[in-house]
């Protein structure tokens, strides 16, 4: 498995479409060599960002092979192959593990079914069993409807097939794991007004979406608590904060992708059920991220740094 030491800021990436409606690989690629660049250490791909739900199963497949090309090892890449069927997410995470340059597959908790914490540990342990590279557990229960618990957690991190886990909950939950998880167990809250509480916590770091925008502020942030300027990480941390929050105030990814194309960085639409952001959604937005009300209208250079 790629080292993950240096590897805090991860970016959920989101997929850029055209005009048509289909990935948009070129611009797919400007905003991955942008975002390494502005500080991201690692790429999740296909996530809840990226809009995996609404792609083929053939889209996502060609997705991945192209991503990690494009990546071509400098940092790992993290595709998702998460569903809630356990068959489907068997055969499909073992297809994914196979395509050269995916490092981790991220594996949702199964939605909508609501199994127990047994059944959601078989579930895990099956797709591991026949995936031929480790898996990263995605435990995000305000989407799918139930939550793994931190002792499941703790106990499925013994796997060796099971590298991490991308977790959105509280602090509570995220500091027992990190505590009682077994060595090496990657945890990474996949929540950015955590991202600072965490890794001082002992976590990996974040998985962002944030940081589409505000990469360098991050990168900055992390590396000031490396060198132990806690007040400097502090403070970026707490003008980030209301930014962080804008960026969710309309449903995701279409805050982000809003901004991201008034940037340059072609990101393309949203599909449904995720509609784009109207003009007045527009100027909301830029409002709480301190923008110029019009600045989400038209393409130009954003001053999108904190103060």
């Amino acid at each position: 498995m790629i080292d993950f030491t240096q590897v805090d800021l991860m970016t959920a990436i989101i997929t850029p479409f055209n005009e048509e409606g289909k990935v948009d690989y070129p611009g797919l690629e400007k905003l991955t060599e942008h975002l390494m660049k502005t500080g991201s250490r690692g790429f999740v791909i296909g996530g809840t960002t990226g809009e995996a739900a609404t792609m083929t199963h053939d889209e996502k497949i060609e997705l991945y092979t192209k991503f990690a090309q494009m990546v071509n090892g400098r940092v790992p890449v993290i595709a998702g192959t998460g569903s809630n069927n356990t068959a489907q997410t068997v055969e499909f995470t073992r297809e994914v593990s196979q395509i050269p340059g995916v490092d981790l597959a991220l594996v949702v908790a199964p939605y909508y079914n609501k199994p127990n914490q047994r059944g959601i540990k078989a579930h895990l342990e099956a797709v591991a069993e026949q995936s031929q590279i480790p898996l990263m557990i995605y435990n995000i229960p305000g989407r799918t409807g139930i939550k793994i618990s931190k002792e499941t957690l703790v106990d499925l991190s013994h796997n060796p097939q099971i590298a991490g886990v991308k977790q959105c909950a509280d602090l509570e939950d995220l500091e027992y794991i990190v505590e009682h998880a077994a060595p090496n167990f990657l945890v990474y809250t996949g929540e950015d007004l955590q991202a600072l509480t965490a890794k001082a916590l002992g976590a990996k770091g974040v998985i962002s979406v944030a940081s589409h925008v505000y990469g360098q502020a991050m990168r900055t942030m992390y590396d000031e608590l490396e060198q132990g300027h806690l007040a400097a990480a502090g403070k970026l941390q707490r003008q980030l904060m209301p930014k962080m929050q804008a960026l969710f105030m309309y449903p995701s990814p279409s805050p982000v992708k809003a901004v991201l194309n008034a940037q340059g960085l072609a990101a393309g639409g949203c599909r449904l059920p995720i509609v784009d952001l109207n003009e007045a959604e527009k100027r909301q937005l830029a409002l709480h991220l301190g923008l110029p009300e019009t600045a989400l209208l038209q393409h130009l250079s954003l001053d999108l740094g904190v103060d």
